[in-house]
């Protein structure tokens, strides 16, 4: 069964939203000493909006794995404050998934770039993890 059969095709999105936690810092996270979004929470985001956008329409023994991400972060956000983050299928190639990601807070563009996930069959996607445990 192809892709479109899925429902998998470009054009699809989702948009996911949050409120800035102590957790979600960039001193909690200790990548950076400021209390404002980290950027690898912002990435997660990203991350997570292009996951939702897909995996619904994916049968049970398939999901996506994040390969590669390209962001930048543009704007710092304080805690407290709600953080939007958007992501569009732009591009599918075989297994491939291409996304556009952006986050915005309460004011303003925080952050945009591009996300690759791979489609995969999770059985054989957890074997192939597995042995390595015995090498």
């Amino acid at each position: 069964m192809g892709l479109l059969e899925y429902g998998v095709k470009v054009g699809l999105s989702s948009t996911i939203e949050t409120i800035v936690e102590e957790k979600d810092l960039a001193v909690s996270y200790g990548s950076g000493s400021v209390r404002v979004l980290a950027t690898p929470a912002m990435i997660s985001l990203m991350e997570k909006a292009a996951m939702s956008a897909v995996e619904l329409h994916l049968p049970g023994d398939k999901a996506t794995v994040g390969t590669q991400i390209a962001v930048t972060h543009i704007k710092a956000t304080p805690v407290g404050m709600r953080v939007r983050v958007y992501a569009e299928l732009v591009k599918i190639e075989d297994r491939k998934l291409s996304f556009k990601v952006e986050a915005y807070d309460e004011l303003e563009k925080i952050g945009e770039g591009t996300h690759e996930r791979y489609i995969i069959d999770v059985n054989k996607f957890m074997e192939r993890c597995k042995s390595k445990l015995k090498k």
